[in-house]
């Protein structure tokens, strides 16, 4: 090649790699032993020497194949484990660490730039009657269901996890009580809207929202925060379920 030689090329695209590794096959005129250890230090994964048997060639391709089936295999089963530690595999939403650690650094941000916040927690109403009349089985797609709504209902930008069993947490950043409230009424509208289709049976689902606020933040909060979202919780579920309750936390 003009002005490069094959290994230099292998170098220059080995030093520049992002995301999955391209296999090389040098195909040159050089056949001796020096040349080959050459081409193989500078990132070639295998030498082929000119004039080349097709059937050979097509081989070493073939090995090349099959590396690449491998690499993608080792990245997709790399991607699920990563997914897995940080997701809830029934819903897809952020799981219970996952959430809670979102929330701390929501907080210092929020510290940080002295922005408000709220929390959202969402409990499926009478989620064990579901269960005991339709199985486990059909109570699962009812989960998965209303996780798609509840995240479809929040902003783009905020974060929706599973807290455990049929209640979920939804964090609101940046967000004033009035917005706050829109946001619980969003989500408790979205959930019973239609009913959920599962095994040919329409089931009628609701959800309770209990919302807390907070303007001014610090590292000790979260655990506060949370709580007062689960006490306006109990509140909603104690006023009669499908409804909204809000507490509000301290300068908002």
């Amino acid at each position: 090649m003009p002005g490069i030689e094959g290994p230099e090329l292998c170098r220059r695209v080995r030093g520049r790699e992002k995301g999955p590794s391209p296999y090389i096959l040098l195909v040159t005129a050089k056949d001796g032993t020096d040349n080959v250890i050459r081409g193989l230090d500078a990132g070639a994964d295998d030498y082929i020497t000119k004039p080349c048997d097709i059937g050979e060639l097509r081989a070493r391709v073939g090995v090349g194949q099959r590396m690449l089936k491998l690499q993608n295999e080792l990245i997709g089963a790399q991607e699920e484990l990563r997914f897995g530690a940080t997701h809830d595999l029934l819903t897809g939403l952020w799981n219970h660490a996952a959430i809670l650690d979102l929330l701390g650094r929501e907080l210092r941000r929020m510290s940080r730039y002295r922005t408000p916040m709220g929390v959202l927690m969402v409990d499926i109403d009478h989620f064990k009657q579901v269960n005991d009349a339709y199985g486990h089985l059909n109570g699962d797609l009812v989960l998965k269901e209303v996780a798609r709504r509840v995240e479809q209902a929040a902003r783009s930008y905020d974060f929706v996890g599973r807290y455990g069993g049929e209640e979920f947490i939804v964090l609101l950043s940046d967000c004033y009580l009035e917005e706050i409230r829109k946001g619980g009424e969003r989500v408790r509208l979205a959930v019973a809207a239609t009913p959920i289709k599962v095994s040919g049976t329409e089931i009628n689902v609701t959800v309770s929202v209990g919302a807390a606020s907070i303007s001014d933040a610090n590292s000790q909060q979260d655990q506060d925060l949370l709580a007062r979202a689960d006490a306006a919780l109990y509140r909603a579920k104690e006023n009669g379920r499908d409804r909204l309750e809000v507490l509000i936390g301290t300068g908002a």
